[in-house]
């Protein structure tokens, strides 16, 4: 049967969450350098080209959706990730977390984050061991490729008297705090500027920020504003992740005493908790669509990242809680609906007023 083309199915909703993502694209192209935008524009080809292909061979249409899907997924990623796993895991997250289900608005799981899991699973030195520290100072990352192209160290990389980083053993500030009892200041996991050395031990380790696009809070924080303000997610599937993982974070820490379990500050700011919070989690499709449910969606996932991270082996968290978070999205919906149509009514007196 030959290929049709398929038409490409616009979406004003998607070119917003594009739009929100700016801040967060042009911050890690700042800091980590333009190798970011390549990243992101294999993600997006292939994305686009799996669509393509699935869409022509059924005769449906290719939506913008599946560009924000490229672009999330990429963001995921350290930034020093290859091209042909980044775009080996958003044919995957496509297939298999988009297209298997019929395509757009019937996937249960979120596409990017199925391709972030396997990548994940399947690439783990290549997702473990490709942080880099930033460039700080203007132009930073705008003038070079990547930080392994650049020509010289940055300055504040060579006044700790190293000049040498390929062959160093890289920590993100989870690991680095997980494994190393080490922990960035609050201003830098704000606004990314994340990088450096710290003492292990005998041993030297070079400190990274982290995939592309958790590296700045205040990126994202400045994506959140606009998708709350023009409603394109909705804020009861924003805020409760945030909330769930706040609570459990306290509770571990100072209720339970849990010393594995870092300050408040680090647990919202380090990591990809806030990214999810802000563009994955309200993802619409995979999320479920009551009120009551979204609340206990994203208080659930949020909950699962803490825990995940304290007592887990892996530092994968987000990834795994979400996907968590979608398997029981749909049972949740439909728990609330027979709740609430098997709650006893109030009765009727017969002057009209309650019995």
């Amino acid at each position: 049967m030959p290929l049709k083309i398929p038409e490409i199915q616009k979406q004003k909703i998607m070119v917003k969450v594009l739009y929100a993502l700016l801040p967060v694209i042009v911050t890690a192209t700042y800091l980590f350098g333009l190798r970011v935008l390549a990243v992101l524009a294999v993600s997006m080809l292939f994305a686009f080209l799996t669509e393509w292909f699935m869409a022509s061979r059924r005769g449906g249409k290719v939506t913008q959706a599946c560009f924000v899907t490229g672009a999330l997924y990429a963001l995921s990623l350290p930034p020093s990730i290859p091209f042909w796993i980044t775009a080996v895991g958003i044919v995957v997250g496509i297939l298999f977390g988009k297209e298997l289900f019929g395509g757009f608005g019937k996937n249960v799981f979120n596409p990017a984050i199925v391709g972030r899991a396997f990548v994940w699973l399947s690439f783990p030195l290549q997702m473990t061991n490709q942080f880099v520290p930033v460039f700080r100072d203007f132009p930073g990352g705008f003038v070079h490729w990547s930080m392994a192209a650049a020509g010289e160290l940055p300055e504040y990389l060579r006044q700790s008297g190293q000049d040498v980083v390929d062959a160093m053993t890289s920590a993100t500030p989870m690991v680095a705090s997980k494994s190393f009892d080490y922990e960035v200041g609050f201003l830098d996991l704000f606004t990314g500027t994340i990088g450096g050395f710290f003492e292990a031990g005998e041993q030297t380790l070079l400190l990274g920020a982290g995939s592309m696009g958790e590296a700045s809070a205040a990126a994202i924080l400045l994506g959140a504003a606009y998708l709350l303000y023009t409603r394109t997610a909705q804020w009861r599937l924003m805020l409760p992740p945030i909330l769930g993982a706040s609570a459990l974070c306290l509770f571990l820490r100072y209720g339970l005493g849990v010393e594995d379990v870092p300050p408040l500050h680090f647990t919202l700011f380090s990591g990809a908790l806030l990214y999810a919070a802000v563009f994955m989690v309200t993802e619409p499709v995979s999320a479920p669509k009551l009120p009551k449910s979204q609340w206990i969606y994203g208080l659930f996932i949020g909950m699962m990242i803490v825990f995940f991270r304290s007592y887990g082996i892996f530092y994968g968290a987000v990834a795994f809680s979400i996907l968590l978070g979608n398997m029981i999205a749909p049972s949740l919906d439909l728990w609330i609906k027979r709740f609430s149509t098997s709650a006893p009514k109030p009765k009727v007196a017969p002057g009209g007023g309650k019995a």
